[in-house]
């Protein structure tokens, strides 16, 4: 029993606590008022709107902005009203182009006869005009120019460098073998002579001119003097010349061409001759040679430069008729986008 009482009086503190503590929610609602008072109604009067200055600055701030977009909205339709015109102005010459166009193909159309016979058909409806022919022609030409002038120019490069090296080495050849025989011709006469009168008070006989010139056969261009013919028919006497017949010559020719100042302190005149001789001939065929080289030569520059006046002129009309035929393309095009 003690222990019950004792658990009464314990669960009566917290209870007082609880019925007399100020934080407990209440359960009905506080009831607030909706009327309004005189003073709170004159806040929100016109005449206070007016003279209150904050609300002045929120209203002057409404009006730029709204004055602002409005003129970016009169600038946008401005841009936009412009485009639309110039759309409009496009399509509207588009369309009276087309209709006037259209009015001449009917007009012309109109104009042609309706009742065309089968005869009066052409055979042929593919022919080109001259311009055509000409610009195929010009065309073909360049083709083949464009082909065939770099190897045309090659080999007849080389060709003519070499048939110059040829003809020079010709000429000079032929040059020389003409001086040889002239020199050998008056030498082997000089030699006859001199000879003959040294053996003219001793007597002896003196081999024909045919013998002697057998004996200065392959002698070179350097032995072309009255000297060297002395010693070529003195190196060559001994094996085409009969030395018991003809011993004194032999002895003559020896000793007279041992030393070559011999020659030129004794036979100056004669010596002279022999070189006049070779030199002589040998100048004449040079001389022709070089003629003859100088007209070839003419008439190879004179084919050249005709055969670039051509190509030239060829070029020419080929740009001329080219121009021509993109201006007419361009026209064609232009009309077909029209259509």
């Amino acid at each position: 029993m003690k222990v019950h009482h004792i658990n009464i009086l314990l669960f009566a503190l917290p209870l007082n606590i609880l019925a007399h503590s100020k934080n407990k929610p209440s359960i009905t609602r506080s009831h607030r008022p909706i009327t309004r008072s005189l003073c709170e109604c004159e806040l929100y009067a016109p005449a206070n709107y007016d003279n209150d200055p904050q609300m002045k600055e929120v209203m002057q701030q409404f009006e730029d902005r709204a004055s602002q977009r409005l003129r970016e909205y009169d600038e946008r339709m401005k841009t936009t009203r412009q485009k639309c015109k110039e759309r409009c102005d496009k399509e509207i010459k588009k369309i009276i182009l087309k209709d006037k166009l259209e009015k001449e193909l009917t007009q012309k159309f109109e104009t042609l006869h309706t009742d065309i016979q089968s005869d009066a058909i052409p055979t042929c409806v593919c022919e080109k005009s001259m311009t055509d022919k000409t610009e195929k022609f010009c065309l073909n030409c360049g083709k083949n120019m464009g082909a065939i002038a770099p190897w045309w120019g090659l080999v007849c490069g080389v060709g003519y460098a070499g048939w110059t090296h040829y003809f020079a080495t010709t000429v000079v050849k032929m040059a020389t073998d003409a001086g040889i025989k002239a020199g050998v011709e008056v030498g082997l006469a000089k030699v006859t002579e001199i000879v003959t009168k040294l053996l003219s008070s001793l007597g002896g006989e003196i081999p024909p001119i045919d013998v002697l010139a057998k004996m200065t056969t392959g002698i070179s261009a350097e032995d072309v003097t009255l000297f060297g013919i002395f010693k070529t028919i003195n190196s060559n006497g001994g094996r085409l010349l009969d030395t018991d017949r003809y011993s004194l010559f032999s002895t003559w020719i020896q000793n007279l061409s041992k030393t070559p100042r011999t020659i030129t302190t004794q036979y100056p005149t004669k010596a002279a001759e022999v070189s006049t001789a070779f030199n002589n001939a040998q100048t004449s065929i040079l001389t022709k040679a070089g003629n003859v080289t100088s007209s070839l030569t003419t008439g190879i520059t004179v084919s050249v430069v005709t055969i670039v006046v051509i190509i030239l002129i060829m070029m020419i009309i080929y740009l001329i008729l080219r121009y021509r035929r993109k201006k007419k393309m361009k026209k064609k095009l232009q009309y077909i986008k029209l259509l």
